[in-house]
């Protein structure tokens, strides 16, 4: 089933060639041509290495990348929406974060963890998807069972198995049909079904239906929200994360798992609201309709086969002297103990072994201080494609604002639109603010096109604050062209001091 499933994945990826990719990301992205380009061979190489002979696949490596460049230029979005757009497994981590095995922190294989745990929530967001109908139909039941209990049976009712609504009606074709009737029932109607089963059409069990299919339609209107239902849930356990420490072998940091798995779960009731019962009880119907080992094996074959981990500041590790004069022993330790891991290894996780054979590495550095050349020559062998990011122009500000489907002023637009005015930008007010952007970054830190967050955020930083009360520009068209932007950022850009604080 699992492979299947990933088969499945994997197919997606023939209608992606490398163009394609390339114009996905453009939607987003502005420039970085050579990067894109090279995460998306890397990418369509994942489709061409399961169309390989057999004999062959297992011997194609994936494309691991390195992207240098300075920060705020769009490393970590290429990665992302390269993620996203294959629906890979992916996680970004920041290899400042770990040390060497033997000192206090994070081992590398952690990141292999982090990238299961990651799988595990996209698989089972999957499969709650394929089977959302089916939970509701069960929580619209279990809440009308909770709002109007059924009728009490009568002892030979009993002894049969109740049917699926609520209701007590005939079960065809069941086995277990009583043969004898109560004395008290003698003078009851009985409703013979087609196998010889019996059934009392009782007029208490009638009003019950009427009340409970009204009771539905209040339900599906969502008339009853607000009404209280007692639900029963098991509290969370007792806090033992205490026994786990940061940097243990991976069965120490799972031992509060098996403790809470050898406690005993004791359940207890809440009284909640239906909207707040209908979460409570959805969750518990998708813990029963889900098979979390199904799951699990396809989420680690997902890893194996399409996993993307997105190693940042890989250049914190690269290069460091300690005051001895040698390296850096930590530092050269964690780029040794990435080694096998970007290579391929076996690691161990909680859900079960983990091969890094085929997993995609895409690693980024700003290399401020030291150099790709400062890594140690086997760590640099292991990414055997570089693309260098180039700094973002003033040009390339201007297209930020306006080209991608999610552009700083559009955002700000819906931002301002939820108070009931209405934002929009002129030509020449995105090139005064552009303009700005880039004149802070080449006298300050150069830190890209995060600078238009803070640029942006401070020229209408008194709109935002005003608008709520309907003071200032409420309830009008506010036009920000390019001498309403000078004006409100005009001291900003003149005094040095106040430039310091526009980050």
């Amino acid at each position: 089933m699992a492979t299947n499933r990933t088969a499945q994945a994997l197919a997606k990826l023939a209608d992606l060639t490398p163009r394609q990719i390339v114009a996905e990301l453009d939607r987003y992205i502005v420039g970085q041509a050579d990067a894109k380009k090279a995460v998306a061979i890397a990418l369509r190489n994942r489709w061409r290495r399961q169309r390989a002979p057999e004999s062959i696949r297992a011997e194609i490596a994936p494309n691991n990348i390195i992207l240098i460049g300075p920060t705020g230029v769009g490393k970590t979005e290429i990665a992302r929406r390269l993620a996203k757009l294959a629906g890979a497994p992916f996680v970004k981590v920041e290899a400042s974060k770990f040390t060497e095995v033997g000192y206090v922190g994070r081992d590398v294989e952690g990141m292999v963890r982090d990238l299961v745990d990651s799988a595990i929530d996209m698989v089972r967001t999957e499969r709650e998807g394929e089977i959302e109908d089916l939970a509701h139909e069960k929580v619209e039941e279990r809440l009308l069972d909770l709002l109007l209990p059924p009728p009490q049976m009568t002892p030979s009712e009993a002894g049969r198995p109740a049917p699926s609504g609520g209701g007590i009606h005939a079960e065809r074709g069941s086995e277990n049909a009583p043969d004898a009737r109560s004395a008290s029932a003698e003078n009851d109607v009985f409703v013979v079904g087609s196998r010889g089963d019996v059934a009392k059409a009782d007029p208490e069990q009638e009003r019950y239906n009427r009340t409970r299919a009204k009771l539905r339609q209040l339900l599906k209107d969502g008339q009853l929200e607000n009404r209280e239902v007692e639900v029963e849930v098991t509290p969370p356990g007792p806090m033992i994360d205490v026994f786990s420490t940061p940097g243990a072998p991976e069965g120490m940091e799972n031992f509060s798992d098996m403790l809470k798995q050898m406690l005993p779960q004791r359940k207890k009731k809440r009284t909640v609201k239906v909207s707040e019962a209908r979460r409570i009880l959805l969750d518990q119907e998708f813990d029963k309709l889900i098979d979390m080992e199904d799951v699990t094996s396809d989420a680690l074959e997902r890893v194996e086969q399409l996993g993307i981990i997105f190693l940042d500041e890989i250049d914190k590790v690269a290069g460091e002297r300690s005051q001895m004069g040698g390296p850096d022993v930590s530092r050269e330790g964690v780029q040794r103990d990435l080694l096998p891991i970007v290579e391929g290894s076996n690691v161990m996780t909680k859900y079960g072994m983990v091969k890094t054979d085929h997993v995609l590495f895409i690693a980024a550095g700003a290399f401020h201080v030291s150099k790709p050349s400062d890594l140690i020559p086997e760590l640099q062998g292991r990414f055997p494609i570089r693309v260098e990011l180039k700094p973002l122009t003033e040009a390339d500000f201007v297209r930020i604002m306006t080209e991608p489907e999610n552009a700083l002023t559009k955002q700000y637009s819906a931002l301002v639109e939820a108070e009931g005015a209405k934002l929009s930008f002129s030509e020449d007010g995105i090139s005064e603010i552009a303009k700005i952007a880039a004149l802070v970054n080449d006298r300050m830190e150069n830190i890209g096109a995060r600078r238009l967050h803070t640029v942006m955020t401070t020229l209408l930083e008194d709109t935002l604050f005003e608008l709520p009360d309907g003071k200032g520009d409420n309830g009008r068209a506010i036009v920000m062209d390019g001498n309403a932007v000078r004006n409100r950022l005009k001291a900003i850009v003149e005094d040095e001091d106040l430039r310091r604080y526009i980050l």
